[in-house]
């Protein structure tokens, strides 16, 4: 029997290009699915990322080298395994890329992201226990097939194109830091790092969710300003240019500072911004963040203990919230027709890693498309 075979972006070293090989497509177990990737993401400032990675995340293993990466794939299922319920071929799918084990307290209590083998397929894991997870699922999205559970698909709508459905994992990663935060009817947000790929999701998302007013910060004024186009009325910018956000942030709120802010900064920001941005809460307000500042950030603990604010992290989303954003986004109740979609064969790999840094913030979606 001939074995099928299939064109995959593989890298050997951190730091070298990705190359482009002939491997097998993969088998199919009784509870996965095989999906033909007509798109995925790519993960923002990805070469820097790998780069530094020893430096900025020496906690977060790799997956063995080589090793396909392709955190944000969406597609069309090929193939079920005999376990399958309620996917078939031809059926329009996001794979969530999140991977746990399904045996631990956690799992069995439905706290899947609290899982002790915790791991991003086609990124990378949270423990040395997640490789055992990486030797399950090795295929990441930069590949014509990948397999995957079935616990981690999510049903996509016919109007939402695969470049779009590409990017719900970094909108999951904000709305579930909203939904953690109970944001809704009424709230006050401020999303620290609006104009980016984790911010603009924040924006649209907590759009959605019902915030009464979002605050949002930056550097870059034009980005800024297409961000508070998207709903004049409800969202209020800052350039971080222009100084300390506390003053600004009681303004916009009259005096009473804002119940949520999420911090969206990414691991190469400094510290400064986002404990401004721990300031503006009021009284018994929240923190989130998801944009993973690098280093030991110094908080004053008293500071939090009287004001009774929570800082807390939130790592992804589930599969069950991933399936809400496809649901608000059919239902027309989030308008993510504001992205910019630039798509490149799987063979313009790294000219599209080297190519995200121009862009326009978080309206560009750079999407691959085997």
């Amino acid at each position: 029997m001939t074995t099928k075979m299939m064109r995959a972006a593989r890298m050997h070293a951190v730091g070298e290009p990705m190359k482009i090989e002939q491997i097998p497509v993969p088998e199919v177990r009784p509870t996965d699915v095989l999906v033909a990737v007509k798109a995925c993401g790519i993960v923002p400032n990805l070469g820097n990322v790998l780069s530094n990675w020893g430096n900025w995340f020496p906690h977060l293993p790799l997956p063995k080298l080589p090793a396909i990466f392709g955190l944000d794939p969406a597609g069309v299922v090929e193939a079920v395994g005999s376990q399958v319920i309620g996917f078939k071929p031809g059926d329009r799918v996001y794979v969530n890329p999140a991977r746990y084990c399904g045996a631990c307290r956690n799992c069995r209590a439905g706290e899947t992201t609290a899982c002790s083998h915790y791991t991003f397929n086609g990124y990378f894991g949270f423990s040395e226990r997640s490789q055992r997870i990486y030797d399950q699922y090795p295929y990441g999205g930069l590949c014509e097939f990948m397999s995957a559970p079935q616990y981690s698909l999510v049903r996509i709508p016919d109007s939402m194109p695969f470049e779009q459905a590409a990017r719900l994992g970094y909108l999951g990663t904000c709305y579930r830091a909203l939904r953690t935060a109970n944001v809704g009817p009424g709230s006050t947000v401020l999303i620290n790092g609006i104009s980016g790929t984790l911010g603009l999701g924040g924006a649209l998302f907590a759009l959605a969710l019902g915030a009464r007013r979002i605050l949002g910060t930056g550097r870059n004024r034009e980005l800024l300003a297409r961000v508070k186009a998207l709903a004049p009325e409800r969202i209020s910018v800052h350039s971080l240019d222009d100084g300390s956000m506390q003053p600004w942030a009681g303004d916009v709120t009259q005096g009473e500072g804002v119940d949520v802010v999420i911090d969206a900064l990414g691991p190469g920001a400094s510290h400064g911004p986002m404990l401004d941005a721990l300031r503006t809460l009021r009284r018994g307000g929240k923190l989130v963040n998801v944009g993973a500042v690098a280093g030991d950030v110094p908080v004053n603990l008293h500071y939090l203990m009287d004001n009774d604010i929570t800082l807390v992290g939130s790592a992804w989303f589930t599969t069950a919230q991933g399936q809400e954003m496809a649901d608000l986004a059919e239902a027309g109740v989030v308008d993510l027709s504001v992205f910019q979609h630039h798509t490149f064969p799987l063979e313009q790999i790294n000219e599209a890693i080297g190519g995200i840094e121009n862009r326009n913030g978080g309206f560009s979606n750079f999407v691959i498309c085997p």
